[in-house]
């Protein structure tokens, strides 16, 4: 039975790049013979997040969002990062087989800097502890996003080194799975969509606001007549990321770019589409947050049983490692 894991940062409210990168795909690998894992990363937002109440706030809400977009406690071990204390223990076993050369050439690490972004030894050291997380449950499979394979690949090493260091087979080597509609999605500014720069869209926002933000995407000045780039347009990369690239609408849509018809088509209908289409894909998730929202024990009880199941696991691997490493019998 393979084992799937991954998870997102608690940073603020999940959005579509979040969803298009890899919650689809927890979602479509919820089947009879898969074991999945999905966690809240609350260790990984301290690098940057400094208000205890937002954070709390926020672990509650991913979660949340995590059932609404359709993941069931049933079938998925749904759990928060701090509420198993094992993966910081293996953090740092981990760390002392890590040469600094594979923290320096990540790219995350190094994207953020380039943007301006303060950095700090968490933030460097984040691919250690999320080869922690993955490590920990011992996952087969990590479906992630495009921006997200690096680190899986340092996972990957940090496994093998571990295992070479200590001439032990505690670790086994995960694979990343890179869904066919996997996509890294433009922001509202047209850079990669991310808490970080602000430019996310949020699902859940109501009809106005969501419509407001979906309007307030960045495009070219081309005029109604003008053929357009589909390919580069954030607008249409958002709707085909979200619909699919053989929906008839984004067919339509694609044509109606590259063909204008009879009395023009600007960017203002496109943006109509896009959020006609985001309604519509996002019904049935909409109703379910509702109703969640109004039942925080839904919350409770899915958190209670996914600490004890995460735990019950990590905790063998734990045992495992300290054993290869003398600190056990």
């Amino acid at each position: 039975m393979p084992r799937i894991l991954s998870g997102v940062q608690p940073t603020g409210q999940l959005h579509l790049g979040n969803w298009a990168g890899a919650i689809r795909q927890f979602v479509e690998l919820q089947q009879p013979g898969n074991e999945v894992f999905v966690f809240v990363a609350s260790y990984h937002a301290l690098t940057t997040l400094r208000d205890p109440a937002v954070l709390r706030d926020n672990c509650r809400q991913v979660v949340t969002d995590y059932l609404a977009f359709g993941l069931d406690p049933a079938r998925t071990t749904i759990y928060l990062q701090h509420d198993v204390p094992e993966v910081t223990e293996l953090h740092w076993l981990l760390s002392c087989v890590c040469p600094n050369h594979l923290m320096d050439k990540a790219v995350s690490y190094k994207d953020k800097l380039n943007k301006g972004l303060s950095a700090n030894i968490g933030l460097y050291c984040y691919p250690i502890l999320q080869a922690a997380d993955i490590l920990g449950p011992q996952a087969d499979i990590v479906p992630v996003g495009r921006d997200q394979v690096q680190h899986i690949e340092i996972t990957r090493d940090l496994a093998g080194m571990f295992n070479h260091a200590f001439s032990c087979e505690v670790f086994r080597q995960p694979a990343y799975r890179l869904s066919a509609t996997a996509e890294v999605l433009p922001g509202v500014d047209g850079e990669k969509m991310s808490k970080s720069y602000g430019n996310t869209i949020d699902p859940f926002q109501d009809e106005k606001a969501l419509r407001k933000r979906v309007m307030g995407i960045k495009t070219d000045s081309k005029g109604m007549d003008d053929a357009k780039d589909p390919a580069t347009c954030p607008v249409f990369r958002i709707a085909k990321g979200v619909a699919g690239a053989d929906d008839p609408r984004i067919i339509d849509l694609e044509r109606k770019y590259r063909e204008p018809p009879a009395g023009g088509f600007g960017y203002g209908h496109a943006k109509q589409a896009l959020f006609e289409i985001l309604l519509d894909v996002f019904a049935e998730s909409r109703r379910r947050r509702a109703e969640l929202m109004a039942d925080p024990g839904a919350v409770d009880a899915c958190l209670r049983d996914g600490a004890q199941r995460a735990r019950a696991v990590i905790s063998q691997t734990v045992a495992a490692a300290r054993a290869a490493t003398g600190l056990s019998a």
